[in-house]
Formats: C-alpha cells, sequence, structure tokens
C-alpha cells in the first residue's frame, strides 16, 4: 500500500478509535438577548445537530451542577454532556440508549436502558460520569466497559421499555412493563379500560416493575387496567412513585400516585370530566406541578380562548375533535401545584389570553414556578408575591420540532428549555439556559 494511503487509513482508524464515550466537541456556546424581555439566553448549543432535552419529570443537570445532559445526533445519536460555564461537550454513552436518560442527584452518575442481544430484552446501564469526564478532560480514555456498568437485564416474558426513574435513594429503578405481565397481578375481573379519545391510545392493562442497582433483584409494583406514561420518582422522598394514563390529550383520569411496596395506589389529582390534566411533575418533596388546560374555546360561545395557528401539522394538541367539552375556561384552569400529602390543589397563575401554561415545573424551595404555552412563550411565576407572573422569553418558533419543556436546576436559580429560536430551518433544536431573575 502507498504511503498516502497508509496514512489515510490510519487517520480512519484513529476516528474510529476515539468516535466512542468521551470524545468531545468544540463548545458552540453563545449568549443571545432576547429580543422583546431583555433576558440573557445561554444556549449552550447552537448547530443544527437535532438536540433535546431530557423531559421535565427527570433531572438535567449532573449533581455537581456543572453539566447539563442532552440528547442529540451530533454523535450518532448517543447522550451527551455540555459544561455550562465552558461549552465542551463530551459524549457520555456509547452502545445506545432507550427510553429516559436518569441523572443521579447525590452521585456523578447516569442511568438508562438499552437493548439487549437477546430480543425484547433490556439492560440497564449505569455510567460513572465522574471518572469518565475527568478522563475525557486529561485524554486518558479507557474503554467504554470502565465507565459503563451493566445493572441488570429485564426478562423478556416483562415486556419492559418505555419511561423509567431512579429512585430518590439511588439504589433502585422503576419501569413500565407490558400487558401480559401486568395482567398477572391484576385482581381476577378487573375491567381493562380500552382505548380513549381520537388517538385510540390508553387501553391496558400496564404495569411498573423496579430493578435493585446492586443486585439486579426485580420486584413487581403494581398493574393499572389502563396504559402507562411518564413514570417519574419524588426525587425528595424515597419510595413514592407518580405516573400517568396515557391517552395523547385528555384522560379520564390523568394522575396517579403509588409507593415502591404497590400500597397507596391513587388519583393524584380527581380531576372532573370537563378538566383536561396534563404534565404532571414532581417538583419537591410534597408538591407536583401540572396543567390543567385552558386552550379550546368554548363550544357555541360568541367568544373564548382559542390556540394560535401554527400552520404545523400536530404542532398544538388538542385542535381535533372526540376530546368533549374539555380544557375551556368556563372552570378554573391554569398551573396547578397538588400537595402529596394534604392532598390540596392550588393555581399558581395563568395566561389571560391564548392557550395558557402547558408544560410546567417549579423550584424545589416553593418559590418559583415556570410554564410555556403554544406560542412556545416562558412564563415565571413567583409562588411568594402574590403569584406575580412575567414572560422571561418568546420568539422560540412554534414550528420548532418539539416544545420548550422548561425545567429547574436543583437550587431554582436556573431554567432549561429546548429552543429552534436560533435555528435557520425553523425546527431544529438547541439546549438554552435561561436565568432566573434575582429580584
Amino acid at each position: 500500500m502507498k504511503p498516502r494511503y497508509l496514512a489515510v487509513a490510519a487517520l480512519l482508524l484513529c476516528g474510529v478509535a476515539h468516535a466512542g464515550i468521551g470524545q468531545r466537541f468544540p463548545s458552540e456556546r453563545k449568549v443571545v438577548k432576547d429580543p422583546v424581555t431583555g433576558t440573557m439566553l445561554t444556549f449552550l448549543t447552537s448547530k443544527p445537530h437535532g438536540d433535546s432535552k431530557i423531559y421535565p419529570t427527570h433531572p438535567q443537570w449532573t449533581s455537581d451542577g456543572q453539566w447539563v445532559v442532552f440528547r442529540s445526533k451530533l454523535a450518532g445519536g448517543e447522550a451527551l454532556a455540555v459544561n455550562e460555564q465552558t461549552g465542551d461537550i463530551v459524549q457520555v454513552t456509547e452502545g445506545g440508549y432507550t427510553g429516559m436518560l436518569n441523572l443521579a442527584r447525590k452521585s456523578m452518575k447516569l442511568y438508562f436502558m438499552r437493548n439487549d442481544a437477546t430480543p425484547k430484552r433490556l439492560q440497564i446501564v449505569e455510567v460513572d460520569l465522574g471518572r469518565l469526564l475527568a478522563d475525557s478532560a486529561a485524554g486518558t480514555l479507557k474503554p467504554a466497559d470502565a465507565y459503563q456498568r451493566i445493572a441488570g437485564t429485564t426478562p423478556a416474558e416483562l415486556q419492559a421499555g418505555g419511561d423509567m426513574a431512579l429512585d430518590a435513594d439511588e439504589e433502585w429503578v422503576y419501569f413500565r412493563v407490558g400487558p401480559e405481565e401486568a395482567a398477572r397481578h391484576l385482581a381476577p375481573g378487573t375491567r381493562i379500560e380500552p382505548a380513549f379519545g381520537p388517538r385510540k391510545m390508553g387501553a391496558g392493562p400496564n404495569g411498573i416493575a423496579r430493578m435493585n442497582l446492586k443486585t439486579g433483584e426485580i420486584r413487581h409494583v403494581v398493574s393499572v387496567p389502563f396504559q402507562i406514561g411518564h413514570i417519574q420518582a419524588n426525587l425528595y422522598n424515597p419510595g413514592e412513585i407518580v405516573f400517568c394514563w396515557e391517552t395523547g390529550g385528555k384522560s379520564p383520569q390523568r394522575t396517579w400516585t403509588v409507593l415502591a411496596d404497590g400500597s397507596g395506589l391513587r388519583p393524584l389529582y380527581p380531576e372532573a370530566p370537563y378538566e383536561w390534566v396534563t404534565h404532571e411533575a414532581v417538583i419537591g418533596k410534597d408538591e407536583v406541578a401540572m396543567s390543567i388546560m385552558g386552550h379550546r374555546p368554548v363550544p357555541g360561545a360568541g367568544g373564548g380562548v382559542s390556540a394560535p395557528a401554527t400552520g404545523v401539522d400536530g404542532a398544538n394538541p388538542g385542535q381535533d375533535d372526540g376530546w368533549g367539552n374539555t380544557g375551556t375556561r368556563e372552570k378554573p384552569t391554569g398551573l396547578a401545584i397538588v400537595n402529596l400529602r394534604t392532598r390540596t390543589m392550588t393555581i399558581a397563575g395563568q395566561t389571560p389570553s391564548g392557550s395558557g401554561l402547558w408544560h410546567v415545573h417549579g423550584s424545589s424551595d416553593g418559590r418559583w414556578a415556570v410554564g410555556d404555552d403554544f406560542s412556545r412563550s416562558v412564563y415565571l411565576i413567583d409562588r411568594r408575591n402574590g403569584n406575580k407572573m412575567t414572560m422571561l422569553t418568546t420568539g422560540h418558533k412554534t414550528t420548532a420540532a418539539d416544545h420548550p419543556h422548561p425545567t429547574f436546576n436543583a437550587d431554582g436559580t436556573k431554567i432549561e428549555i429546548q429552543s429552534a429560536m436560533l435555528s435557520e430551518d425553523g425546527r431544529t433544536m438547541n439546549i438554552c439556559i435561561i436565568p432566573v431573575p434575582k429580584d
């Protein structure tokens, strides 16, 4: 082989060898002033790779508060971490993942599911982020198995998949199991719910199981006669789970809670037939934020609230027929906070017009709440100041591939969103950090 081709081959081999966990990418960090609100926005990514944040039901930052973990096509669909101060981007998985990324709050660990070599089985994988990020910075990377550990593998008969949540004790993870396994644990004669609504979703049964991350032991938690979605753990109270009845829209009873031993199953917020409840997120030891939507016009009324047209099919849900007389403002709507102990609900705020608040979150100290709306604007609510509401940022393009999904960091000083503000095609999203105003 000629020397020139040998050199090219060596470069290709080098590229392959380093195209794995721990590889680094140049900073894309940009600070942009919102032209409407004046808020200084820090874009941690700014190129059209197809980035998206972790869902608001789960932590976004590493336990040291320095790195934000996100999904991207930059490294072929592997998870990435970006340093908030330097903008350095590091690949933190190798071998792919499926479902939710779970960042530990007490340790520099990441947990996720990935497909096993045996069909219908899933591995639950632990990543030592502390060691990985240190070795990546030092240029002393080791093979992937030096950082990734298989905590256990789910049996094929569980039909495991979808959402996974890390318990506050960081010893157990919770995950969904399929209809056949769920049915084995239901009481005889239980009525199985059919599909609900125009999207033909919501049929059961489904269940939740848990795995011990040290031993790989699997235990069944609960079965229900409907489709389960958005499994999340209370990150401040071990052994407490919140999940939903997923229909793709309004549910007969959206929010549920149960304890890890299967006891205490109940509706989190018992909703009325006219209420459209969605996007619940545990925000503190005792509180869950959720949206009671006010996005639909009142049938037969001369005026009323309606969602803005976007020109993008399916960009804003709930505009199709078949949901009944729900999601209107004939009754109270807005960003709701439910107390897990007292079971009381309060409305923290609502926009005066438009779709109303949609994806919601809150700070763990009870001070702040945040929500987006169909226009992709983000609003901050000061719960200790008469629920004063302020628009933080707007102009994030309704044509974006997804919604902003605002989520607080652990100490309530920052909010992460995903945004197409910088996107030339109007769809590709980037990772953006919004500061919470000190005043």
